[in-house]
């Protein structure tokens, strides 16, 4: 079995989209308008970031998680007992970044987010109505000046024989966001867990955009999207010589936002930062 892949261009992308998200978690876009020689070169150059010890001058900061977190103190996912085998720089337009790097990661945020708006107004748009009237505004509004939305650039570095024993490149998880929109990244090893049980591979052509539910989105719609559980597993052969990185782009709406009778956004997103261990 395989993720349905939808054109992005067709008459019914939004129905069927949305369709794919209720039913496994996740949406994958093929001819979206994400730039791929954008990516390419964002990949190239935080490659080199991540390559160079000078990373360690942008250092994160604890209450503003914004900057490079080293492997040392990468996510132990919720339920996992192991750190994941990666480090990660978060950038937010406010926040600290190599400025060598800004402009490019900048406007690829701002194209991304604009990008991820549209997908918002298809969930709603195609959310049956008993869902859509718990929602207590627009999804896309949720998102509409939020200093929240999160740009994270993955290195899973390569396999060396001794990383801890059964430690993965990110354990099974669920994101804490309304949606994650994901390009494909330069090296495979996505995985979906489907409702039987079974680990999926995630499609990992460089012109596919992935698109998975988030916690927030679950809450906010009643469990009607399911926050879908997923993993990057090591890779095998040759290929554990090879680093990893990928951009997901991570919508968290503005801290005020009521996602429910339960939780705001704020509310939500410290408890969970907690339970990772990152705050």
């Amino acid at each position: 079995m395989m993720l349905p892949i939808v054109d992005f261009n067709a008459d019914n992308a939004a129905e069927e989209f949305v369709k794919s998200l209720h039913e496994t978690g996740f949406g994958v876009l093929k001819n979206h308008p994400l730039q791929k020689d954008m990516l390419e070169s964002i990949y190239k150059n935080w490659a080199g970031f991540f390559a160079d010890e000078k990373k360690h001058d942008f250092k994160f900061n604890v209450e503003t998680q914004d900057g490079f977190f080293p492997d040392t103190v990468s996510e132990t996912a919720k339920g996992a007992d192991k750190k994941d085998i990666k480090e990660y720089y978060h950038y937010y337009p406010w926040g600290q970044c190599p400025e060598e790097l800004r402009e490019e990661i900048h406007a690829y945020y701002e194209q991304a987010t604009a990008f991820a708006s549209t997908l918002l107004d298809w969930v709603e748009q195609h959310s049956p109505a008993e869902v859509s009237v718990n929602y207590k505004e627009a999804l896309s509004s949720m998102i509409k000046n939020s200093e929240q939305i999160l740009l994270r650039i993955l290195h899973y570095p390569p396999i060396t024989g001794d990383e801890e024993v059964g430690a993965i490149r990110a354990a099974a998880h669920g994101d804490i966001n309304l949606l994650t929109v994901l390009p494909a990244a330069n090296a495979s090893g996505l995985q979906v867990l489907k409702k039987d049980g079974e680990w999926l591979d995630v499609p990992g052509d460089f012109g596919c955009l992935i698109v998975n539910i988030g916690d927030m989105l679950q809450e906010a719609s009643g469990g009607y999207f399911p926050s879908t559980i997923h993993r990057v597993i090591n890779p095998e052969g040759a290929d554990r010589t090879k680093s990893r990185i990928s951009l997901p782009l991570f919508l968290h709406p503005r801290p005020d936002v009521v996602l429910s009778d339960r939780y705001t956004a704020g509310e939500y997103l410290d408890e969970r930062l907690r339970e990772l261990g990152v705050k």
